[in-house]
């Protein structure tokens, strides 16, 4: 649904046909869910928090001021939402990302071709980035998700959360580079191999 349409059916809407709503419900509803559910990692929070979030929007639908999308607006809403739950519940969960604008997020490349081991490694990969992704902030999240679920620009982003253009690059640019840390520390799935020459030596006590 384009920006133009969005803004005839809230004007229906606000010049008193409420059914037209709905169809601002259906355009959205499968991208605020989804992002809800890669910020909170679990379906019915991502179905609450969606619920929450068309309903602010339809009691506040008078105050969109239409200088951006109204999709823009609802994941602002979404996010909020979702900010307020994982403070509440103090936990995060696994989003999915990529590089953005070419810059090439700093992580080995482990796709391989859907055979047991490749299976295993990308089985270990998704639960070593959940890891890693449970110790950023929630504010660090929000954005990620936006920009990597919503596909929204660094300004729309910045419109979904009051923050400037390159405080949300900054942003993006440090959750990324906290996920590769932990990825490639010692004993994570990217960190240096073990050492065990050290050990064998002290346990073979010198013996030729």
């Amino acid at each position: 649904m384009t920006r133009e349409q969005e803004h005839a059916l809230i004007r229906r809407v606000l010049d008193g046909d409420p059914d037209q709503f709905q169809d601002l419900v259906r355009a959205n509803e499968r991208g605020v869910y989804n992002l809800a559910l890669r910020m909170l990692g679990n379906e019915q929070d991502a179905l609450d928090a969606s619920q929450e979030a068309f309903f602010r929007a339809w009691k506040n639908l008078a105050s969109f001021r239409g200088d951006s999308r109204f999709s823009v607006w609802l994941y602002r809403l979404a996010g909020n939402v979702c900010l307020d739950m994982l403070r509440r519940a103090g936990r995060r969960s696994e989003s999915s990302l990529t590089a953005e604008d070419g810059e090439e997020l700093p992580l080995p490349d482990r796709s391989r071709a859907a055979d047991p081991h490749g299976m295993l490694e990308q089985k270990e990969l998704r639960a070593a980035v959940r890891a890693g992704l449970d110790a950023l902030e929630p504010e660090f999240r929000q954005v990620l998700v936006l920009r990597e679920i919503g596909g929204l620009s660094y300004e729309e982003i910045g419109q979904a959360t009051g923050l400037e253009a390159g405080t949300v690059k900054s942003r993006i640019f440090r959750a990324r580079r906290k996920l590769a840390a932990h990825l490639t520390a010692p004993g994570n799935i990217f960190g240096p191999e073990p050492s065990y020459t050290a050990s064998a030596s002290k346990k073979g006590g010198g013996q030729k």
